[in-house]
């Protein structure tokens, strides 16, 4: 019971992390896309595509940090690891199809790969400015 208990209670704190993720998240695509696109996008959808690539992403990050037996602090190790770097290529590439496929312009056309690779690459640059002053 205790395990199934735990479990239960990772899996309700990984979807609020997540949640918590994605909330600033899609606020920085959001604004991205609008700026690229010259053209509204739908929040909810850049909310949705934020979320799903921020529950891969924290899953990709947690099974790094266990694979490399760093899952306590510091974490500097942790990103200087090969190991993590090459996830968070995938990581990327993920987001980019994410956005991709589930962000619409308001006038119901795709937007842009190009815009979903910025609205990313502004994301993961942010990203790794507040987690490298965090360190």
């Amino acid at each position: 019971m205790t395990t199934l208990l735990t479990v239960i209670s990772s899996l309700l704190w990984w979807v609020l992390y997540s949640s918590m993720a994605a909330l600033v998240f899609a606020l920085i695509g959001w604004s991205v896309l609008r700026w690229t696109e010259r053209c509204a996008v739908v929040f909810n959808r850049v909310y949705l595509a934020s979320l799903l690539w921020a529950m891969l992403g924290m899953l990709l990050v947690i099974g790094a940090a266990a694979w490399e037996g760093h899952l306590h602090p510091p974490y500097g190790a942790l990103l200087g690891s090969g190991l993590l770097r090459w996830l968070l290529v995938l990581d990327m590439l993920f987001g980019v199809v994410l956005f991709w496929r589930l962000v619409p312009r308001i006038d119901a056309r795709r937007i842009r790969p190009g815009s979903a690779c910025m609205a990313i690459a502004m994301i993961m640059a942010i990203g790794f400015g507040v987690a490298t002053s965090l360190v």
